[in-house]
């Protein structure tokens, strides 16, 4: 397979079913940034926490469906898709971690320890993946679930972000009005 090709030249890129639309579409747009936030993922993991990697591991696999799902305009049954499971996965690593931590009472600033405060960052290109996809659904029909995944999931890595904080010994700060 050969990474170039030299299609992508005049703006234009394939989606999954070979329809050619600009790069700047709101589809493009929308899989250009669940692709950044899944890179942005790589450079967090390891954070030193087995079972946190373990849930970023899952939830970078989970972003590659995102994709798929994002890039296929006409899917069929057995295209990959995100389901309603994947967002009780991800529920379900909320109720787990936040059992370790304190009950929140008001707004915190994205800060703490390097692996925290990255998956602060994290959490903020997660609402930016959303956005995309709710502009997108907007202009044509998407899986409905894969943007509610992208809103659990910037629960998730804030929830992530947290509980490495927590463990490591970092405060939170609430931000001064």
């Amino acid at each position: 397979m050969s990474i170039y090709t030299g299609r992508g030249d005049d703006g234009q890129t394939d989606l999954r079913d070979m329809t050619r639309v600009s790069k700047t579409s709101a589809r493009i747009e929308a899989y250009g940034t669940v692709d950044e936030l899944n890179a942005l993922l790589g450079t967090i993991r390891p954070t030193g926490h087995d079972d946190v990697d373990e849930c970023l591991r899952r939830v970078q696999n989970h972003l590659h469906v995102v994709q798929a799902d994002f890039a296929n305009p006409d899917p069929d049954e057995d295209d990959p898709a995100i389901t309603a499971a994947h967002v009780d996965t991800v529920e379900d690593w909320i109720d787990e971690f936040d059992e370790e931590l304190e009950p929140l009472t008001s707004f915190i600033l994205p800060s703490g320890s390097d692996t925290g405060a990255r998956l602060h960052h994290a959490r903020t290109v997660c609402r930016r993946a959303e956005r995309r996809a709710v502009g997108l659904a907007q202009e044509e029909e998407i899986n409905e679930q894969a943007v509610q995944y992208l809103n659990r999931l910037s629960d998730g890595l804030f929830t992530f972000g947290r509980v490495v904080n927590a463990r490591e010994g970092e405060p939170e700060e609430a931000p001064e009005y």
